[in-house]
């Protein structure tokens, strides 16, 4: 299948950016079904998101340069060129929860709900972002026997985008049944980064194109990092709850 879905104005529109454009707006959809349900504002959810999106977009490409400064340092020019590529999701993260902290701190609102809130739908936006990779040929393992497994310049490679967007949905759909449980203000959120960063962590192994530190694959180090602050907080949280 072709990367590019049609071209507009001359300008080719990539089946990339379509998907994760998609995956944004189900994502905020589903914010404002639940802004309903917690007593949150309609408009605060999608004034967050206009701010909360582009610091999004801008933390991935920070993240995705910092960490590739070898080539970029060379190449000025070329980081500010989105569309050549290079979005990391632990960048967007950073910077949508940092937007989102900053927004409840000016607002006054509970920044905690707030986030429960917004994070939900984020793992099904994942989930139908994730298909961009298989349809740009990356975000791609090793090679493997397996039966599942792809092709890729003539050779079978795990499929890590399909196994993320597999991870992401069940992410997403154990996040739906608990939010009806929860116990604390913040549970959603810290589940959303610990499950996802354990299921990330394992299956960063596979992939060939990793962002390195050294000796170090970046996705893991930084999931490592998530996965030990959400057991923090979720020791924190559930303790203030209690009180």
């Amino acid at each position: 299948m072709d990367r590019v879905a049609f071209t507009l104005f001359g300008v080719d529109i990539m089946w990339y950016g379509i998907l994760m454009a998609t995956g944004m707006v189900v994502a905020v959809c589903i914010a404002l079904r639940e802004a309903k349900r917690l007593g949150i504002k309609e408009d605060d959810i999608l004034n967050l998101a206009m701010i909360a999106i582009p610091c999004g977009i801008i933390g991935a490409r920070a993240y995705y340069v910092i960490f590739n400064w070898s080539y970029y340092a060379g190449n000025i020019s070329e980081i500010l060129n989105f569309r050549g590529g290079g979005l990391a999701i632990h960048g967007a993260l950073l910077g949508g929860v940092l937007a989102g902290f900053i927004y409840a701190k000016v607002k006054k609102l509970d920044f905690f709900k707030l986030a429960d809130c917004v994070v939900i739908g984020i793992p099904l936006a994942q989930a139908i972002g994730r298909w961009g990779n298989y349809l740009n040929k990356e975000a791609h393992g090793g090679p493997t026997n397996l039966p599942w497994g792809i092709m890729v310049d003539g050779v079978k490679v795990h499929p890590t985008f399909l196994y993320e967007s597999i991870w992401d949905l069940g992410v997403f759909i154990f996040l739906m049944l608990l939010r009806k449980k929860q116990k604390y203000e913040g549970q959603i959120l810290v589940y959303y980064i610990t499950l996802y960063s354990i299921g990330r962590f394992f299956i960063e192994g596979l992939r060939t194109d990793s962002l390195m530190l050294g000796p170090l694959r970046m996705a893991q180090v930084i999931s490592l990092i998530f996965i030990i602050i959400g057991v923090i907080l979720n020791y924190v949280l559930s303790k203030k709850q209690k009180r």
